[in-house]
């Protein structure tokens, strides 16, 4: 399965796209460290496989800026990005895409009506940059 532009191995059968994935603790979950963060630089990625931006995102004075790797071309412009909120995973190890190191994982869906991801955002904007989901 990729998520925005990070391969990963299948969490599911994708001819049964509602077949639910091994079962966690509370523990497994609190070890997944998911910050909110607003985009403050997005540019094209031309050397990714399938279609990317390039973000830079800030998660506050704590975690600083990092950068990520999306696949959200088709599903949002960089324009609609721009200073959006985002929710990533900030304690994966950066991967390697190309020449490019994406340090957090963006969450997102499929986007079920045309090409790339529909990005997670809070939809208050009353959220603290670095907040943690808990």
């Amino acid at each position: 399965m990729t998520l925005l532009g990070m391969t990963r191995e299948p969490y599911y059968s994708s001819t049964v796209e509602n077949k639910l994935m091994d079962q966690i603790t509370w523990d497994d979950f609190g070890k997944v460290d998911i910050r909110v963060g607003k985009i403050v630089e997005i540019s094209d990625f031309p050397e990714a496989r399938r279609p990317a931006y390039k973000l830079k995102i800030n998660f506050g004075s704590e975690i600083g800026t990092k950068t990520s790797s999306v696949q959200a071309v088709g599903a949002h412009t960089k324009e609609e990005l721009l200073n959006s909120l985002v929710c990533c995973v900030v304690n994966f190890p950066p991967k390697r895409i190309d020449s490019f190191s994406s340090e957090v994982l963006t969450l997102g869906f499929k986007n079920n009506a045309g090409d790339g991801w529909v990005l997670i955002e809070p939809k208050s904007k009353s959220v603290d940059i670095g907040s943690k989901l808990s």
